[in-house]
């Protein structure tokens, strides 16, 4: 019966070295284990050293290759591949290769099991991605599997089921999410600082994770916050303006008094806090030790969770705001005061006008109506 653990490469057996030209080969109609630990193994697969040679020069390019995709996708595939390989292994059915009619049952049976149509739609895509980094038919071009995903979207519309985005933390919501957030605590000053630096930035969850304290760099107008890859812009660093502000909202001194009290020099910017628990000495109990700052940034789950806390101290729903509530509260607070578009598509970093549009919120639909004045 297959486990349910994650390959670690040092705890893979034959796993393949830094300098292997030829990873190893796919489990074709091999069980659900196999087919998972493969793609464990070769998707944290080094580049290997060059050697002058073809088919070293193919490996590295397929190295690359799989480079191309953002760590948060890459996690995704990896969790959704799971859940596909389990489920093959409860049917008797071979994930690799597959038939379209498996995959397109597959995705009717994890909808009945109430699974939303976002994550079916990236389960799709991770089988799809496994199956060409295996050099396999593709199964989810088939017919079957597009008129499968055609009705469950269908259907779930007419359940009225409606993507939600989260609230954008516009600068009216920034003043309430701080309004409950104290300027003496260690957490309170991270917090503070994490929602400010985000906000000002325009920043996604994994960039606020990402930040270190060499990316930032003093000017006399604020920070230059250096950005090595983005989801926008992969082969290049990007410079994110920080600006100095005359209110509560500066994310300048909210970084810095962050900074000094936690003692920073170098290394993450954003990190993880605990308290530990206090010791005995004898019968008595004494004094809990202070908190303690890690040395690993947070991660962009962590951001998250932060963000989510923070907002329902202020009275939001649990679910109301979330990591890329920032992002669409700053681009969204830019059009309200009628910053032109391209420097709003600037600011987000985005590739063009119809992702920027997915990040504003627009406030009263008759506000401002094109036809005002005519109807």
């Amino acid at each position: 019966m297959p486990d349910d653990t994650e390959f670690a490469p040092q705890d893979r057996p034959d796993a393949p070295s830094a300098g292997s030209l030829v990873p190893s080969p796919p489990p074709l109609a091999g069980d659900g284990h196999a087919v998972r630990r493969w793609f464990s193994e070769i998707e944290d697969e080094p580049v290997p050293v060059a050697d002058g040679t073809l088919a070293g020069a193919r490996s590295a390019a397929s190295a690359y290759a799989r480079r191309a995709k953002a760590d948060n996708t890459r996690r995704a595939y990896r969790a959704a591949v799971r859940v596909w390989c389990l489920w093959c292994d409860r049917h008797g059915l071979t994930p690799l290769p597959a038939s379209g009619a498996d995959v397109a049952a597959f995705l009717a049976d994890e909808r009945g099991r109430g699974v939303s149509t976002e994550t079916l739609k990236l389960r799709r895509a991770a089988i799809r991605y496994l199956h060409r980094l295996a050099g396999c038919p593709v199964p989810t071009d088939d017919a079957c599997v597009a008129e499968t995903m055609a009705g469950i979207q269908r259907d779930a519309a007419s359940r009225g089921e409606i993507r939600r985005k989260k609230v954008a933390a516009t600068a009216t919501v920034i003043r309430r999410l701080l309004a409950p957030i104290g300027d003496t605590e260690l957490t309170d000053l991270r917090d503070r600082a994490l929602i400010l630096v985000g906000f000002a930035g325009a920043l996604r969850r994994s960039e606020l994770a990402g930040i270190r304290i060499e990316h930032l760099t003093p000017s006399e107008r604020g920070l230059r916050l250096t950005l090595p890859q983005t989801k926008g812009s992969q082969a290049e660093a990007v410079t994110v303006a920080l600006p100095y502000g005359d209110t509560e909202l500066c994310p300048v001194h909210a970084l810095e008094r962050w900074r000094v009290a936690a003692g920073l020099q170098r290394g993450p910017l954003f990190r993880r806090i605990w308290s530990p628990p206090s010791g005995r000495k004898g019968r008595e109990r004494t004094a809990p030790p202070g908190p303690v700052i890690g040395e690993r940034a947070l991660t962009p789950q962590s951001v998250a969770l932060i963000i989510q806390r923070r907002a329902m101290a202020a009275g939001f729903g649990r679910r109301d705001l979330g990591g890329h509530s920032l992002k669409r509260g700053a681009l969204t607070t830019g059009m309200e005061r009628g910053v032109h578009p391209a420097r709003l598509k600037r600011l987000g970093r985005h590739k063009s006008y119809d992702v920027l549009g997915e990040y504003l919120e627009f406030g009263d639909l008759f506000d401002g109506h094109p036809l005002d004045g005519v109807l």
